[in-house]
């Protein structure tokens, strides 16, 4: 079947599939979904999904997956997968997948490279694009307030501590010197050869006691001066040349005045999904050509701002009850899902006029959210 045929099945293979369904849906694609929630509104968008087992610490196991992703194509004869989130830190799984579907997507030597943190900071030493020292070795007792340790291939924010931090024995940590400035991240299009920018976006995080770096939201665009704009252009342009990157990727970067510090790239769609909807599935569709070598004549354009932060549960809820979802409320955990202390609850999305609107509607909604889960647990408890 023809990639732009409507109605084509493809397999999603995500931590979180649902960004990615509600994007295949809005480009006319019937989503098979394989991840680790199973949420409420992914059952809706998706022609089919399966909860994979396994979790976001644990991460995805080859064969529990490739066997969820078997059963779904069964159905349907897909065109192909796309993965999102969860395979930096297990390239070898995607290799696997590699050998039965066609991967819309980086393929895994390019993951493999660019989730590297020393041949990272060696390419960006070879393109003069500042990047925070790294090593291998824990830093001396009196340095360690300034710097961090972090897992290779790790995502999300939750993998980031201070140095020192206890860490699982052999887990596959290396450390990195803390860098000064705001978190921007630079949305991009790319296929193999070019890129094209399609946006910045400013993140910020949602500490718990054991993840101080924990995700917490994003919001586009990043209203940058336009000289430091185009200057995040240039980096995001010569990184995709340098590692070949397909189809939608992002760089995260650190802004401080005039002064810029790369600090990892994400090859595959990410977060910033739900903050660069469009009506049309023009973006889908874009990741799709792009993979296959085409970008558009023109790049794409978003207008306005957008929002979008995860909420998270102040409370263990051993039951969860059944809200009336907001239409403004994503990822929605199912009725009677039992949650622990900062689980996620959902994702909350905001659209205004000025970025400072969209990120005080966000704001006021993940407050109603979480009262009205407070509200109705009370009610339940009484």
């Amino acid at each position: 079947m023809n990639s732009s045929e409507p109605g084509a099945a493809i397999l999603i293979a995500a931590t979180s599939g649902r960004a990615l369904a509600a994007a295949a849906r809005r480009a006319g694609y019937g989503p098979l979904v394989a991840d680790f929630f199973d949420d409420e509104d992914t059952g809706v968008l998706a022609e089919a999904n399966c909860l994979v087992a396994g979790d976001l610490q644990s991460g995805f196991e080859s064969a529990a997956l490739i066997a969820a992703l078997e059963a779904l194509a069964r159905a349907r004869a897909p065109i192909g997968l796309i993965y999102g989130a969860g395979f930096e830190d297990r390239v070898e799984i995607l290799q696997d997948l590699a050998l039965r579907w066609t991967i819309f997507g980086n393929p895994p030597e390019v993951v493999r490279r660019v989730k590297d943190p020393f041949a990272l900071a060696a390419l960006c030493a070879s393109l003069s694009i500042p990047h925070p020292e790294i090593s291998v070795e824990m830093p001396q007792e009196g340095e360690r307030g300034d710097w961090l340790v972090k897992s290779v291939g790790g995502a999300g924010g939750g993998h980031v501590a201070p140095a020192g931090t206890w860490r699982e024995e052999g887990e596959n940590i290396y450390f990195q010197r803390i860098a000064r400035g705001d978190p921007v991240s630079i949305l991009l299009l790319a296929d193999g050869a070019e890129a094209q920018m399609l946006g910045s976006s400013r993140q910020w995080p949602a500490p718990a006691p054991d993840e101080p770096f924990r995700f917490g939201g994003s919001l586009r665009p990043a209203d940058l001066a336009p000289r430091l704009e185009s200057r995040l252009t240039e980096i995001a342009e010569v990184i995709a040349r340098a590692c070949r990157l397909r189809g939608l990727n992002s760089i995260d970067l650190l802004v401080d005045g005039d002064q810029v510090t790369l600090i990892e790239i994400n090859p595959r769609p990410g977060a910033t999904l739900d903050i660069f909807e469009d009506r049309e599935g023009s973006l889908f569709q874009a990741h799709i050509n792009g993979c296959l070598g085409r970008l558009p004549e023109r790049a794409l354009q978003f207008e306005g701002a957008a929002a979008a932060a995860i909420a998270y549960v102040a409370r263990p809820i051993p039951s969860m009850p059944a809200l009336d979802w907001p239409d403004w409320a994503s990822d929605r955990q199912k009725a009677r899902t039992a949650l622990h202390l900062n689980d996620p609850l959902c994702t909350i999305k905001a659209r205004a006029a000025l970025p400072s609107q969209a990120r005080m509607l966000l704001e006021e909604r993940t407050a109603f959210i979480l009262d009205e889960l407070e509200h109705i647990g009370n009610g339940a408890a009484s």
